[in-house]
């Protein structure tokens, strides 16, 4: 996990200094936790929405970037909408969890020359320690394969 990390320390310090980090990355999910501090609470004493939002957004985009690494072409990848749904108060440490991995898969195996491009739908829960679901957000990535 600490390429990972150093990843998101040299490209994305806000998830960094706001406490992101990547605990698990495999072939069935990804697992990336935020503990709540001052640093990344809201005025209500709980973790601000736009830092679970960016800790939901790694689980999907790093299963992305793994799924990439298995081809031999090079890629371009954008959020292209998302929603989210906040359920509980986000206390301590949140761990959000992507599992979508098969459409994922499956989106890069349609990816040709004639359809190099896909929208992937992919959905991330965050959990609290109890494990209670705080909030939910899903995402369409767009995938462009490049020539």
């Amino acid at each position: 996990m600490f390429k990972y990390n150093l990843f998101l320390f040299k490209d994305l310090p806000s998830a960094w200094l706001c406490g992101i980090r990547v605990n698990e990355l495999n072939d069935k999910k990804c697992l990336v936790r935020v503990k709540h501090n001052w640093f990344n609470s809201n005025p209500f004493r709980s973790l601000y929405w736009a830092v679970q939002g960016m800790a939901s957004e790694l689980t999907t985009g790093m299963l992305i970037i793994k799924e990439k690494d298995n081809f031999d072409f090079k890629i371009s990848m954008l959020v292209v909408s998302n929603s989210s749904k906040f359920l509980k108060k986000a206390k301590g440490k949140i761990v959000f969890e992507c599992n979508d991995v098969k459409n994922i898969k499956d989106s890069f195996q349609k990816l040709t020359k004639n359809n190099p491009t896909a929208i992937i739908k992919l959905s991330s829960k965050g959990y609290d320690s109890v494990g209670d679901i705080v909030s939910e957000f899903t995402y369409e990535w767009s995938i462009k394969r490049k020539f």
